[in-house]
């Protein structure tokens, strides 16, 4: 099978006005097939702040109001999509700039309010992400961009959804296509066994592994759902799964930073 490989930038990257052209030229210099996905946090946060809302976050996931879904839509399927999307272009990459509702490409269903009510939040749908039609767009050469929205068929509500999550469910729905890579690119060099030293990165690891580093307090926060969504790849037929830093990126192969295996998910 063919590799297809997906990037997932974070905030971190996203913000940085030296390192994110670099990072997507060296994406778009890349051999084989592409897919990006962003999220965009930090530069919401500026622009919920901005219009005195005050952002919330639990476990690393975004709460959602109706406000706050207004300014996360134009952030996230505006601003940061089509930015991203010129910056492509520039690079010689063809890129097309995607929200979940967009040929209903990302479908979900929204977050029961039990047991904890996240708002305008999105559950990924993944039997209904038309993988066909992804297929056909990068056979043509076209490198889908997809941010962090899903939405949801029957309203044709936008629903907020982790990039993490984006591009699990995105690499899941084109396994059955390609060998796919999925990368987690964020300002780390990985995943550290002491968020303290930069260079205490874990060279891999398995779910127990992630479950044992969870109760003992030393992977929080973002990095849970990160996780969780790289071990969901995994379960569901992605080929490889990395958590890596910019520098990683660079290099066609190998990479470096934590390599998540596969290890039984309950």
């Amino acid at each position: 099978m063919r590799t297809l490989t997906v990037l997932k930038i974070g905030g971190n990257v996203l913000d940085n006005s030296e390192l994110l052209p670099e990072v997507l030229k060296n994406f778009s210099e890349r051999s084989g097939l592409k897919i990006l996905v962003h999220g965009g946090g930090k530069v919401a946060n500026r622009y919920l702040q901005a219009l005195g809302i005050n952002p919330v976050m639990m476990e690393g996931r975004r709460v959602t109001d109706a406000k706050t879904l207004e300014v996360v839509s134009m952030v996230y399927a505006g601003l940061i999509n089509k930015q991203l999307v010129g910056m492509l272009q520039v690079f010689g990459c063809n890129a097309l700039g995607l929200s979940g509702a967009d040929a209903a490409v990302i479908p979900a269903s929204k977050r029961s309010p039990i047991p904890v009510d996240y708002g305008y939040v999105g559950d990924v749908i993944l039997s209904d992400i038309p993988g066909q039609l992804i297929h056909h767009w990068l056979e043509d050469n076209i490198t889908p961009v997809f941010s962090p929205l899903s939405f949801e068929k029957k309203s044709g509500c936008l629903l907020n959804t982790n990039a993490d999550t984006i591009a699990s469910a995105v690499s899941a729905a084109m396994a059955s296509f390609y060998a796919v890579r999925l990368v987690y690119c964020f300002e780390k060099k990985g995943v550290l066994s002491d968020p303290g030293d930069e260079n205490s990165v874990i060279e891999s690891m398995t779910f127990q592994e992630f479950q044992q580093l969870k109760q003992g307090g030393v992977i929080t926060e973002g990095m849970i759902p990160k996780l969780e969504n790289a071990f969901t790849a995994l379960s569901k037929g992605v080929s490889e799964v990395w958590i890596c830093g910019p520098q990683a990126f660079r290099k066609e192969n190998p990479f470096s930073g934590t390599l998540i295996t596969h290890g039984r998910i309950p």
